[in-house]
């Protein structure tokens, strides 16, 4: 380690120690509503093992999590956030100029992003991302054109589908959730279309992310925040609607709603590890390390994320939905993470 980085961790800590013990005795965490489930079953865990305060999690959205995350060091900013998706450059760059130099990214294991809906609609549904592009985005191909959508129904797309308006509630700009289907399913989708596989554009991945990221802003698309819950609640009161978020909620509200399949195949855990369901992403959270040893518990808390009890295959984590690393990854991940060994800048 260089002396100007030995410096920099010398006042990083130096800023903190004094005020930080005495400012806040609770652990704070940030970050994504799809991460924040896992991170609050291991704050409840940490907290009935140890006796110390139940760390603070709070459900901000990746990208409102990473903007607070990378606010500053000290104990008026959090220690950990939770992302749907890995950080960006512009991310990393904003923790860099506000002195969060050294962290560590742990990717914790998998998710899907399910589309669900309520078990009261009686159709087998089965889309293909094909089909969930030209229901949800703002422009789709017509007739060699791109136009505004002009779909209303289901049947509008295929007339196999249910003749039911298109109602979707889904995850805003903030969130990780709508970056990874954005790019998951939105992008695949508009590639799989014949009209621009006929034109050459599913290869021009500018053309791609410029045509194919907006959703539809006319009815059918409605953001419903960052509150997972609420989705599922408004689809237990329409049962024609259908709602897009992680895997995690959905495994915890079977009784209540089902998983439409895409491609034939439903979510599971099973389907989002072997990566047959096409929809998939990894999970992460990140942590800030000039905080270790400074904020009360902080190293217990992250050793117990860390655990074989929370992460492996048949562990608490994966009792709430989270889809296990191999056990090779994730003695990778325990050794990096509880090393407090520092990430390398996004590309």
């Amino acid at each position: 380690m260089s002396f100007v980085k030995l410096t920099v961790s010398a006042l990083a800590l130096g800023a903190i120690s004094a005020t930080a013990a005495a400012a806040r005795d609770e652990i704070r965490i940030v970050g994504s509503s799809t991460v924040f489930p896992y991170t609050q079953a291991v704050a409840e865990q940490f907290a009935n093992n140890t006796g110390a305060p139940s760390p603070i999690v709070e459900s901000t959205g990746t990208g409102g999590g990473m903007k607070i995350f990378c606010g500053g060091i000290g104990e008026g900013h959090p220690d950990i956030t939770g992302a749907s998706r890995a950080m960006k450059k512009s991310e990393y760059e904003l923790c860099q100029d506000n002195g969060v130099t050294d962290i560590s990214e742990a990717m914790i294991g998998f998710d899907g992003l399910s589309i669900a809906i309520s078990r009261g609609n009686a159709a087998d549904w089965d889309l293909s991302l094909e089909q969930v592009f030209l229901a949800l985005a703002a422009e789709v191909p017509v007739d060699g054109a791109i136009v505004a959508n002009p779909y209303e129904k289901w049947s509008d797309i295929d007339e196999s589908l249910p003749a039911t308006e298109i109602l979707a509630y889904g995850p805003p700009p903030t969130s990780g959730t709508r970056d990874a289907f954005v790019e998951l399913a939105m992008h695949a989708g508009c590639k799989a279309n014949a009209w621009v596989q006929e034109q050459g554009l599913n290869k021009d991945k500018k053309w791609v992310k410029e045509n194919c990221s907006r959703m539809r802003q006319d009815g059918p698309f409605v953001e419903a925040g960052e509150n997972d819950n609420l989705i599922v609640q408004r689809l237990e009161a329409d049962e024609n609607a259908v709602g897009i978020f992680g895997y995690s909620f959905l495994y915890e509200n079977l009784d209540k709603l089902k998983g439409v399949k895409i491609g034939g195949v439903e979510p599971s855990t099973d389907t989002i590890a072997d990566k047959s369901y096409p929809v998939s992403r990894p999970l992460f959270f990140y942590v800030k390390n000039a905080h270790r040893g400074v904020i009360p518990n902080l190293d217990a808390f992250i050793e117990e994320y860390m655990s074989d009890d929370a992460l492996e295959a048949d562990g608490y984590l994966a009792e709430r939905g989270l889809v296990a690393l191999s056990d090779d990854r994730r003695v990778e991940l325990q050794d990096a993470v509880l090393n407090g060994t520092a990430m390398t800048a996004p590309e």
